[in-house]
């Protein structure tokens, strides 16, 4: 069944972690990774210190993978060391700090409590050491002691976020276990949240969308200087073919002026003779008898323009009469003044 090449993978997983520990425990080894390839079976070893994992020009390395092909069966292995840049953000590599110090002999509180504070000032969200065991000294029953700070998940998916490592220390009084949980910086749960990194963010884009803003409208001021310049000249134009219409207007109604009355009456006058002649038509009269009414018409028009006019010639000759008896006087008056002041003057 297929449920027992699983299993098999991860006894070899274990074993082959096992074996690497004890072979690399002065390089820190915290785990390995296996990354199967066509060609190569690739085995990253994480470490903290390279250069004792590596050897003498590689000659550890080439041990190590000798062992592996022939103990384990791995086709074609290549060890790939890897350095873990910050140890005191690594729970397995913390772990076995915790467990070497306690084997040599130091206080299990004072060790524990320094690489809490390391542990804190490398940036951590959050730290959980738990130890227990024979921590009281010898005859005391053993008990545990849980030391934490910061933000932990415990349960749910979320909780394979946060670095986990376990060991065991073996001291003269007795073993003592060694749990630690660290979440790193980096770290980013879904339903966590920082109110000031939001506020942080949403200024960031205000700021951004402001100046955004600012260069899109300098952008557009020549545009829309350019747009409004456009506008103006049909305004100008339209004005300026009212102008010429206006012009036009007042020409001809100068033209019309300078045609005289006479022209614009003459229509008028004959209006009359028109009508005459038309209702003689509509009433049946001869042709020779409409005309001569129209002559009739055209004479008496005639006499009456004379004696309107012979009217107007006796008005005017009136009135320059009556400004010569004027002017007359106004001489013997003037004429009588002087003579008064001369006598005046004699006296």
């Amino acid at each position: 069944m297929i449920e027992r090449i699983f299993i098999e993978q991860g006894m070899k997983k274990l074993e082959l972690d096992s074996y690497l520990a004890k072979e690399l425990d002065k390089a820190g080894f915290t785990k390995s990774e296996i990354v199967k390839t066509p060609l190569v079976t690739r085995i990253v070893v994480n470490v903290t210190r390279p250069g004792l994992a590596i050897g003498k020009s590689g000659s550890n390395i080439a041990q190590l993978t000798e062992t592996i092909e022939k103990r384990f069966k791995i086709d074609n292995p290549q060890l790939e060391i890897r350095e873990i840049e910050k140890p005191e953000l690594d729970a397995q590599a913390v772990a076995n700090k915790l467990k070497a110090l306690i084997e040599r002999g130091f206080s299990w509180r004072s060790v524990v409590f320094k690489t809490f504070r390391d542990t804190q000032a490398a940036g951590a969200q959050g730290i959980e050491i738990i130890v227990s065991g024979k921590i009281a000294g010898k005859g005391d029953r053993k008990r545990a002691q849980r030391i934490a700070w910061g933000y932990m998940k415990k349960v749910g998916e979320q909780a394979k976020l946060v670095d986990y490592g376990a060991t065991s220390a073996h001291p003269k009084v007795g073993a003592i276990g060694i749990k630690v949980r660290i979440v790193r910086p980096e770290t980013k749960f879904p339903d966590k949240t920082r109110i000031q990194d939001y506020v942080k963010k949403m200024e960031e884009n205000t700021a951004a969308l402001e100046a955004a803003d600012k260069k899109a409208k300098e952008a557009a001021e020549p545009l829309q200087a350019a747009a409004e310049s456009a506008e103006e000249k049909p305004e100008m134009e339209v004005k300026a073919e009212q102008g010429g219409e206006k012009k036009a207007e007042l020409k001809k109604e100068a033209s019309k002026a300078s045609q005289g009355p006479a022209k614009q009456a003459l229509p008028k006058a004959d209006a009359p003779f028109r009508g005459a002649r038309s209702e003689s038509v509509a009433r049946g009269v001869e042709p020779s008898e409409a005309k001569s009414s129209e002559r009739e018409m055209r004479e008496g028009k005639k006499e009456h323009k004379g004696a309107h006019k012979d009217e107007k010639g006796e008005k005017k000759a009136e009135k320059k009469e009556a400004k010569a008896e004027g002017g007359e006087k106004k001489e013997i008056v003037s004429f009588g003044e002087k003579a008064d002041e001369e006598g005046e003057k004699e006296e």
